[in-house]
């Protein structure tokens, strides 16, 4: 029985051990994105993130393999187009703003989603703590400048596009499974590599670009999609989205260590009121679904 107790506590810790290794995975992509920024830019950069890790995807789901029906096409380009626009507008956004901060403003998207998608009265308990948190993270503090107004609105405009990507992705997933996310890869990277060619040129392919772009490619989407889909099919709804909100304080420690990030107390703060404000969310979320199935269970 202790033999098996123990077997059971360990493969209960493998995907939270993995989900954690996809908030590694991202984070430390982004911070070498960052390097790559003075040379190419962030949108060379999200070009050649997005190119790479398209082909890298298509290698290994081979996605035309997908029976795909010209109404299927429509939201597979939304899909696509939500995955540019977060990872364009989040890499412009790093530009001005550390990581930590830049993706405790992206979390307001899902948190948005969340919110929206209940109707309990305790919800505007967690928009209050999001609010707040957006409110003190937007404040001069001592010894630190205050958030860049523009890195700002650009994380929180993806954030909208990771909104979209949550409710798009959910159907297309759903419809035609993990095959089709190498897809929506695919026309991201079609929309991002004008843009990456026209800002960068042939900087784009110079070979110690080329390589650090492979490495924010295999970090940031191979890595964490991976170990993020291992995570996503063993752990319950509850626990991922909880564990999932931690992300801004895990992107915070990462630029610190690996780019000297410093954030003030102050900042610290804010990101920790908009991870409350994510894991009530997800906590309530849970609730009105198993309450829903209670309730069509006694009807």
């Amino acid at each position: 029985m202790a033999v098996v107790g123990r077997a059971a506590t360990r493969s209960s810790w493998l995907p939270v051990g993995a989900l954690l290794m996809a908030m590694l995975s991202f984070t430390s992509g982004a911070s070498l994105a960052k390097r790559l920024f003075p040379v190419i830019g962030p949108e060379g950069t999200t070009a050649l993130r997005l190119t790479i890790g398209a082909m890298i995807l298509a290698a290994v789901w081979r996605p035309w393999r997908a029976p795909l029906g010209l109404k299927s096409w429509a939201p597979v380009l939304v899909y696509g187009l939500s995955i540019s626009g977060i990872t364009l507008l989040y890499y412009m956004s790093l530009k001005t703003l550390s990581i930590g901060v830049a993706l405790a403003l992206q979390f307001t998207g899902p948190l948005t989603v969340a919110v929206l998608s209940s109707r309990r009265r305790v919800d505007f308990l967690w928009i209050a703590f999001a609010i707040g948190g957006l409110v003190l993270l937007m404040q001069r503090s001592v010894g630190a400048s205050r958030i860049d107004p523009v890195g700002a609105a650009l994380a929180l405009g993806a954030g909208a596009c990771w909104a979209i990507y949550i409710l798009i992705g959910r159907k297309v997933g759903q419809d035609h499974g993990p095959a089709i996310t190498s897809l929506g890869v695919a026309v991201a990277a079609l929309v991002a590599l004008p843009i990456g060619l026209a800002h960068a040129g042939a900087a784009l392919f110079q070979p110690q670009v080329l390589m650090t772009g492979l490495g924010v490619a295999l970090l940031s989407t191979v890595a964490s999609f991976s170990f993020e889909m291992f995570a996503l099919r063993r752990l319950p709804t509850q626990t991922y989205g909880t564990l999932t909100s931690a992300e801004p304080a895990v992107g915070a420690m990462v630029g610190w260590l690996v780019l000297g990030e410093a954030l003030p107390f102050s900042q610290w703060c804010a990101i920790g009121l908009i991870i409350v404000a994510s894991v009530g969310t997800t906590l309530t979320a849970v609730r009105d679904r198993r309450n829903a199935g209670a309730d069509l269970v006694v009807n």
